[in-house]
């Protein structure tokens, strides 16, 4: 193990080696596949289904897209985007295949297994040729890829001339107070609810803890546009608590 900060990452709280940070993440949601949807609604008070809404709002699905969804585990994302679009095509990619085998059996009841791929796969190694999809989207889950600016990098690559790149991430809160008021709710009654949920308390401290090692607001932007994306923006979603943000590849 090296202390270069090149080859080391953050997990939670925890310094570790870069190659150690995949097999945790996916340890993490393994742990959690069958009861993360029940959890994301229980520790957003059912406000993330806002925020999902909100994205599709700036999106604007379109009839004919192909979207790649990546970290998109039960596919929550995929079937909204399908829906707005009316017909079209997405492609769910995630670390984890419990949680595609959770959104697969949804996609089944739903009588949407046909509009519909799962992959596992790694956002910084998409197995996609150059200029496949018309939008990619990533919702809570660039604060777990290791390298961030390599998964913006593979965004770019296999969006078509014209493509959308969207990311709905937890954020920072412009107002130090608040984000206090925030914190102390974070870390103390969200792995509550994860131990007494899902039986699994270290997950839920991971991922708040991930949370704040995530880059803000403009530090993120910043990212998107060293990756090449144009016209790129944010927005604040419940104060900061959350953030879009859009490229576009031109």
């Amino acid at each position: 193990m090296t202390s270069d900060s090149q080859n080391t990452t953050h997990f939670g709280r925890e310094t570790i080696p870069e190659t150690e940070k995949a097999g945790r993440v996916r340890g993490v949601f393994n742990s959690v596949a069958s009861k993360y949807d029940v959890m994301n609604d229980v520790m957003s008070v059912g406000i993330h289904r806002i925020w999902k809404d909100a994205m599709m709002d700036w999106l604007a699905p379109r009839p004919g897209q192909r979207l790649l969804d990546v970290a998109g585990g039960t596919g929550d994302i995929s079937f909204r985007f399908l829906k707005r679009a009316g017909e079209g095509h997405s492609t769910v990619l995630d670390l984890t295949e419990p949680m595609l085998i959770e959104g697969r059996k949804r996609a089944e009841a739903e009588q949407m297994a046909d509009s519909l791929d799962w992959v596992v796969g790694d956002a910084m190694a998409l197995p996609f040729a150059d200029n496949t999809f018309d939008v990619y989207t990533i919702s809570f889950g660039i604060r777990n890829v290791t390298r961030p600016a390599e998964a913006l990098a593979e965004a770019y690559r296999v969006l078509r001339p014209g493509g959308r790149l969207m990311v709905l991430e937890f954020s920072q809160l412009p107002n130090e107070g608040l984000q206090k008021l925030y914190d102390l709710y974070s870390f103390n009654v969200i792995p509550r609810m994860g131990q007494i949920i899902a039986n699994d308390r270290d997950s839920y401290q991971y991922l708040v803890e991930s949370i704040r090692n995530f880059p803000d607001q403009e530090t993120f932007l910043s990212m998107i546009r060293a990756a090449g994306f144009e016209q790129a923006r944010y927005r604040n979603l419940s104060m900061g608590i959350a953030a879009l943000h859009s490229g576009w590849k031109i």
